[in-house]
């Protein structure tokens, strides 16, 4: 069974290089794409992802506005937020809002690799 994901962030290159990262490997599917928080609440629907990976900063509505919001919709869903502003107090924050771990867009792809698997461990 592949795990779905939903990729959520404003920047087309980067939900294409995720994209192109999660469908190389056969336990991971890529169920939907969003480009901001509103749109990745309506794709909840006809997606429901096992995962999401989210960005926090992004027009209409926010990654820690739609962490809450996706946490109350589908409990079990696990989130990812990939940011580029990671710091402590932001870190503190993202989960708070119902993230279950942070990581930095400057991360290697073996890194957001290792966060999923982590994920999923939980979600186990």
């Amino acid at each position: 069974m592949a795990w779905k994901i939903l990729i959520v962030d404003d920047h087309r290159a980067i939900r294409s290089a995720l994209r192109r990262l999660l469908e190389s490997r056969p336990d991971y599917l890529v169920c939907g794409e969003a480009e901001h928080g509103r749109e990745a609440i309506e794709k909840l629907r006809e997606c429901s992802p096992d995962a999401v990976i989210l960005d926090i900063s992004m027009p209409v509505m926010n990654g820690l506005e739609t962490a809450k919001v996706l946490r109350s919709m589908l409990p079990h869903v696990r989130i990812l937020m990939f940011t580029s502003f990671v710091h402590p107090k932001l870190s503190e924050t993202a989960l708070a809002a119902g993230a279950d771990e942070v990581l930095a867009k400057s991360s290697s792809p073996n890194a957001v690799l290792t966060a999923l698997v982590k994920l999923f461990g939980r979600a186990a």
